[in-house]
This record gives C-alpha cells, structure tokens and sequence, in this order.
C-alpha cells in the first residue's frame, strides 16, 4: 500500500516544519509550526494552507518549541477540529508557550499601531491569546513508548528526542510500514537532558540537519560563560542573555548556579525576564525522571535568579545601573522584553550581548553575531556596539557528528532519508555526508514537494 508524504515547511529553513502524511485514507499533520526569520518566509504564516483544516484527522507534535508548533492556534481557528497528539512534557510546555505567543503578538500589534510603524493599518496579530487558550482543549498527551492506534493500520510512538522537555521521536506505521520523524535531535551527554533513543530500523527517515554542516565546540561551556561574565563584571558592564523560554534558559540557569556556588563568577544578580521562562522552569522542574535534573538541582537551578513576571519590573530593569545578568526571550530575537533590553544595552560597550544558540537567517540574532553595526527594532536602527558572543556549545540541536553516530544506530539503511530542517547549505552537507560515508539513499526536500512511500 502506497501514502503520501508533503513538504509544508522546515525544509531550506530551520522554521515553520510542517509534514502533511496521508495514509489509509487519514491525513494526518506531523508538526504544525510558525515560519520565523526572512519576510518572504514569515509571509507563508499568513497564506492558506494546500489543504483545509478540516480535513485533517489529528496532528502530532514531535515538541513544543514555536517552530514546531506555532501555527496550532491558527489550524484550529481555521477549521482543524481533530486530536492533538503529544508527550505530556510537550502539553504542559504549549499550555504556557501557545497562550503567550498569542499574547506577545496582541501586543505587538497594539504597540505597532500605537508608534505608528508598521506598514499596515492597523496591523494585526495572527493569532491572539483566546485563539491560543481554545486550540489548547484539543491536545491529548501521550506517554512515551505507549503505542497508539489511530485506525485503518495507522500506528503512532513516541520516543525520548533529548532536545528540550517532552521532545520525540515519532513513529508512524501504516500497514506494516514506518517512516520516523526525528523532529529536533537532541545532543548526547547534555548536562540537563537525556540522550535521544536508539533507533535501530525505519523504512523510511525524515531527519533534521540544523547542525549539519558543522560541529559543536569542545570547549566546557561552564569555562566560556565564566570568562564572559567575569570580563563584562570587570568592566561595569551587563550580560543580557537572549533565550529560548523552553529548553535554554533552564539549562542557563543551571549553568549560571553553579558557576555562582563554585564562585567562579561573581555574585551578580540574575533576572529570568520572561513570564513564559519562569513558567516553563517550574514545569521542568514538575517533570523529573524526562531530564537529568535531581529535584534539589532544579530547585536550586531556579532559586538563582529572581523572577520578574511584571512589565513594570522588567523595565525598572534598563534604568538599573548595576552590573547585572538578565535572560530573556526570544533566543534569536525576533520579539518579547529582550527587544526592550537591547534597545537600552546593545549601544553600550561595556555590555555584553550572549546569545545561545543556532540563530536563523533573518532574525536578528543572526545579524548580531554576524557582525551587523545595528538592526532594527521597533521600527528604528539600533547601533550594536555592545560584545557579542555565541556559545553554540550550548545548542540543545545535535552537530554533524552527533547525527551521524545516531544514525550509526540502524542496522539497515532506511528506504529514503529526507533531510529536513536546515538551511540549505547545511541540509546539503549532511547530504553528502550520509551518502558517501554510510552509502544510504538521501534527498534535500524542496517546500511543497509530495512524495509516495511504498
């Protein structure tokens, strides 16, 4: 028996992945995220779908993150009325990053049409938090390595990712056959979260490749935030700290607890700037047993900084003169209070700007750490004179080795791998890579493209 499987996003991007499977009859939507970054890719958020949403029987979610799972609000105000199937992990992340997204986009919304910059009168949000809040009733969490039976021989599991809280692998089996969607893979020996699954067989595989045309650093990441913070300190200066809300600031505040109890830095105050943050910390500490945390490492992880919930205390912040640590969303800077913080840090040179992570084409976290001298924000250039570094040694995406030693796993070749979710020079290296070291048959999907799985 034949099914089909199309391309809606994460391919030639690291955004907006999308995996529209039809099977049996059922069509079935794996990952349902936003397009961030470029404008001409952020414009597909607001274009209609190849399909109607309700049309689909469920969706399945390999994690919470934004561009994974963004555009659910959207799907379901447009029609999806189906399951929603997640690890439990990964609904209790969308309960607080879903909501808040809306909200975020409410706000800028509304701030853009009270400053009078945005090109569309008035401008408006995607989505908003009701439409967020209603789509939530729709999830069904799903325990890992519980298989579920969604008929007509269509099967679904879900396996430990590593990544953030709650990430999967998913397999799907349709009469007798698999295909397995690696969603973010996460890296071996991370200090916060678990290794990804052995995989030892899939007939088919669609697998990231943020990271797959380069390697991680070597260096103890421990060893180079302590170095920057105790330079920026030396000189009056605050680290501001742009972060994923879920997966990296935990891992940052796990960082920065020890480094502080070792005294190894000094006892700057550190502010969690970021409702969303705050709350995803405290789900992560709700969820041991998915991580490597103890419960007195969580709770001690957390009891670092202090929290700042209101929008007054986040901006008493800036008017602060001491030398301080601030984490804050978004990790590439594409909007919330870390927007308000650079304003008022970047052009300072005693300051020191840390981001964590891949940063994607477009956003402004890749203009910084590419060099840019200002970008725009809130419709006026800020000068960028502040330091800036990238630890990427502390990306929760496994490099080109990583993936290639998780692959090593299978003890067949998969049919077809397709390499998803990377810019494309990168998705082009890993490629060539499982190609010629592991002679496996390989394709860089093109968006849009719809292939027949036999």
């Amino acid at each position: 028996m034949t099914f089909h499987l199309t391309f809606l996003g994460g391919v030639g991007t690291v955004t907006g992945s999308k995996y529209l499977l039809e099977a049996g009859g059922q069509r079935i939507l794996v990952d349902c995220g936003l397009f961030q970054g470029f404008k001409q890719l952020r414009l597909r958020n607001w274009g209609s779908l190849p399909f109607d949403p309700a049309s689909l029987d469920a969706v399945i979610l390999t994690h919470a993150h934004l561009d994974h799972s963004g555009y659910v609000p959207l799907l379901v105000r447009n029609g999806f009325e189906g399951p929603i199937y997640a690890t439990l992990g990964t609904r209790d992340l969308c309960a607080v990053l879903l909501p808040d997204s809306g909200h975020l986009q409410e706000r800028d919304a509304e701030f853009a049409n009270r400053r009078g910059f945005s090109k569309h009168r008035p401008a408006k949000p995607l989505y908003t938090q009701d439409d967020a809040e209603v789509s939530l009733e729709r999830f069904k969490p799903v325990a890992f390595g519980q298989d579920l039976d969604l008929g007509e021989e269509l099967g679904v599991c879900f396996h430990p990712a590593g990544h953030i809280l709650g990430a999967a692998l998913v397999r799907i089996t349709f009469a007798g056959t698999s295909i397995l969607f690696s969603g973010d893979l996460g890296r071996p020996g991370s200090a916060t979260m678990v290794d990804p699954a052995v995989v030892r067989e899939a007939d088919y595989l669609v697998v990231e490749s943020t990271y797959g045309d380069r390697r991680h650093e070597e260096a103890d990441a421990e060893e180079l935030i302590a170095d920057i913070v105790n330079r920026v300190a030396s000189r009056g200066g605050t680290i501001l700290i742009p972060a994923f809300a879920v997966g990296r600031a935990q891992s940052i505040l796990f960082h920065l607890q020890r480094l502080k109890s070792d005294r190894r830095i000094p006892d700057l105050p550190v502010f969690l700037d970021s409702p969303m943050a705050i709350d995803a910390s405290e789900i992560f500490c709700d969820h041991l047993g998915e991580h490597r945390l103890t419960v007195e490492q969580c709770r001690a992880a957390c009891r670092v900084a202090t929290y700042v919930r209101r929008a007054e205390d986040s901006k008493a912040l800036d008017v602060n003169a001491m030398p301080k640590i601030i984490v804050s969303a978004s990790g590439m800077a594409t909007g919330g209070r870390i927007l308000h913080h650079l304003k008022h840090y970047a052009p300072d040179r005693r300051n020191a700007i840390l981001f964590t992570g891949f940063q994607a084409g477009g956003t402004r976290g890749a203009a910084m750490t590419a060099g840019a001298e200002s970008v725009k924000i809130h419709g006026q250039y800020i000068p960028i004179r502040a330091e800036v570094e990238n630890l990427h040694t502390l990306s929760a995406h496994a490099d080109a080795d990583e993936i290639m030693a998780w692959l090593g796993n299978f003890e067949k070749p998969p049919r077809q791998t397709f390499i998803t979710h990377g810019e494309p020079a990168a998705s082009d290296a890993l490629r060539r890579r499982i190609e010629e070291e592991m002679g496996w048959a390989c394709s860089v999907p093109e968006y849009r493209d719809r292939v027949a799985l036999t």
